[in-house]
C-alpha cells in the first residue's frame, strides 16, 4: 500500500510533460518495501488517494514500468561488464599461476611479480563470485519484479481480501504482462 496526497508524491515535480520521471523518494520506498517479499509472491502496488485523474493514473503506471525496465537494463549491462572482467581475471590468474610455476625453473626471473599478478587477478575474481555477482543478481531480480508490478488505485484504504480465483487471475495477468 502507498498513501499519497498528490500526483507529485509519485512523479517528480521537476518533470516536464510527456517526459515524466518517478520521484526518487517513491522509488526508494518501493525498493525497500518490495525487497523482503519472496520471489514466489507477485507484487501488487495499491496506490491510495482520491487526488488522481485517469490520465495521471495511466502516466504513473507506465512510468513505474518504464523506470524499472530501464533499471533492469542498467543492472544487466553492469552484470555483463562484471562477468567480462571475471573472465579476464580468471584467464589472468591462470596465466599468472603458470608463469609463477615456470619461474621455479629459472633462477634469475623475479618470482614476486608473478605472485602479485596471481593474487591481484584472484582477488578480483573472488570478489565477483562472492560479493559483486550476488548483489547484481539481487538487484536484477528486484528491478525485474518491480518492472512487472501490478498497479491498482484506490480512493480509500481497505483491507483487501482475495479469493483463490482472484489470486489465480492475478498470477495469470502477471504472466501475460511478461
Amino acid at each position: 500500500h502507498c498513501c499519497i496526497s498528490g500526483y507529485n508524491d509519485i512523479i517528480s515535480k521537476y518533470s516536464a510533460k510527456d517526459q515524466e520521471s518517478l520521484n526518487p523518494d517513491f522509488v526508494d520506498y518501493l525498493q525497500e518495501v518490495a525487497a523482503p517479499i519472496p520471489d514466489e509472491c507477485p507484487l501488487v502496488l495499491n496506490i491510495i488517494g482520491d487526488c488522481l485523474s485517469a490520465e495521471e493514473k495511466k502516466i504513473i503506471a507506465e512510468n513505474i514500468r518504464e523506470d524499472f525496465l530501464y533499471r533492469l537494463g542498467l543492472v544487466e549491462k553492469e552484470q555483463n561488464r562484471e562477468f567480462g572482467l571475471f573472465i579476464f581475471m580468471l584467464v589472468g590468474s591462470i596465466v599468472g599461476g603458470i608463469l609463477y610455476w615456470l619461474t621455479d625453473f629459472l633462477d634469475e626471473a623475479p618470482r614476486e611479480i608473478f605472485v602479485v599478478f596471481f593474487w591481484f587477478f584472484g582477488d578480483r575474481m573472488f570478489k565477483y563470485i562472492f560479493i559483486t555477482g550476488h548483489e547484481l543478481r539481487k538487484e536484477k531480480r528486484l528491478a525485474g519484479r518491480l518492472a512487472s508490478i501490478k498497479v491498482i488505485f484506490s480512493d480509500t484504504y481497505k483491507k483487501m481480501h482475495y479469493t483463490e480465483e482472484q489470486i489465480s487471475q492475478l498470477y495469470a495477468e502477471l504472466d501475460l504482462d511478461q
